[in-house]
């Protein structure tokens, strides 16, 4: 009878509680729920740009666009983040590039300097900017600021809101947006963080 009671114990409790499960992916292909997801260093020790801010709102590929003149094909992530939030370089590199970007708002590229064929874009940073082109950079280093969602100054600034106010590039509100290019070519920044994921219930994870 003791061990038919423990037995019926064990059985409610993890019927009632079930587990968080954790999904380890180093390519980003992940379930994703309200959650926010836990950045982890990747496998070659790139820093997380944004430390403290791990949520995802717009994934690398296809989307609808989110606002006026975005582009259906996001060349990156955004990670939503409070104005004047620090942005760190994720490694070693020198800055290319530091300016109004167009879609991508006040910009700052990031060249590395132990992977030559990689370059990083921070976008719709602050324009009041913390570095200047040519200079190096070392990983963890303070580097820009998420910007403001309007800028003034920018002539013929196409980039506006539904009330018709200039905003920091293609955006709807305060975040990163992060472009990683390997030879030029955008790939998902996901691919270079090992991510995990809390889930509520036993889900496939793909």
């Amino acid at each position: 009878k003791i061990f038919l009671s423990i037995f019926l114990v064990f059985l409610i409790i993890s019927i009632l509680f079930v587990p968080i499960l954790y999904s380890i992916s180093s390519e980003g292909n992940f379930y994703q729920d309200e959650y926010s997801d836990e950045i982890l260093l990747s496998n070659n020790g790139f820093f997380w740009p944004i430390p403290g801010y791990t949520h995802i709102s717009s994934y690398f590929g296809k989307r609808v666009s989110p606002t006026s003149m975005a582009s259906t094909y996001h060349s990156g992530i955004d990670i939503p983040a409070s104005q004047n939030t620090n942005l760190y370089a994720i490694e070693d590199g020198i800055i290319t590039f530091a300016s109004w970007g167009a879609g991508g708002g006040y910009t700052v590229v990031l060249k590395l300097t132990n992977y030559p064929n990689i370059s990083v874009s921070y976008c719709h940073v602050s324009p009041i900017f913390l570095v200047k082109r040519n200079q190096e950079v070392k990983r963890g280093e303070l580097i820009a600021k998420v910007g403001p969602k309007y800028v003034y100054g920018i002539n013929n600034n196409p980039y506006k809101d539904a009330n018709g106010k200039p905003t920091n590039g293609a955006t709807t509100g305060c975040h990163l947006h992060l472009t990683i290019k390997e030879n030029g070519v955008a790939v998902n920044p996901l691919k270079y963080y090992r991510t995990k994921v809390k889930i509520k219930n036993f889900h496939s994870v793909y």
